[in-house]
């Protein structure tokens, strides 16, 4: 929730400066995405909780009248694609109404999504990293040097 106090150093503070409603829902949120993505870091990033595995996985927030998760769901998935677009929000993100249900299955299953896609991108970067070195270190690239 907007506030004018100082931004919160942890997750368990920022869960704390809520009302205690929204408090349960919070908890009950963080520990859905612990349990999807047991190998994720807690943190706070852009004044939200945020769990990062390979990058940043999963934000989320709450504000006046829904729970906020960002970012949005990853493709390639139509029917998760389509349970999330009900709860589509501005820019992708997705917004889940304080006075309905949450979908505490659909986060796990965006959450788990978001895991392997995370995973891939980052093997991505290793393969290229790893061929960049072996290009720099390999005899063409010594007698390209040398000319």
């Amino acid at each position: 929730m907007k506030t004018d106090r100082q931004p919160p150093k942890d997750i368990d503070e920022y869960i704390a400066q809520c009302p205690p409603k929204v408090q349960v829902i919070l908890e009950k949120v963080r520990a859905t995405i612990r349990k999807a993505a047991p190998k994720a870091k807690e943190k706070i990033s852009y004044g939200m909780p945020t769990f990062a595995l390979e990058g940043n996985l999963v934000y989320f927030a709450a504000w006046k009248e829904h729970i906020g998760l960002y970012p949005p769901v990853p493709r390639g998935d139509a029917q998760l694609m389509n349970d999330a677009s009900v709860y589509a929000g501005p820019k992708g993100n997705l917004q889940f109404p304080l006075d309905q249900p949450i979908p505490y299955g659909l986060i796990t299953r965006i959450v788990k999504a978001q895991v392997q896609e995370n995973l891939k991108r980052s093997e991505a970067r290793r393969a290229t990293k790893k061929r960049r070195s072996a290009v720099k270190g390999s005899s063409v690239s010594k007698l390209a040097k040398t000319r």
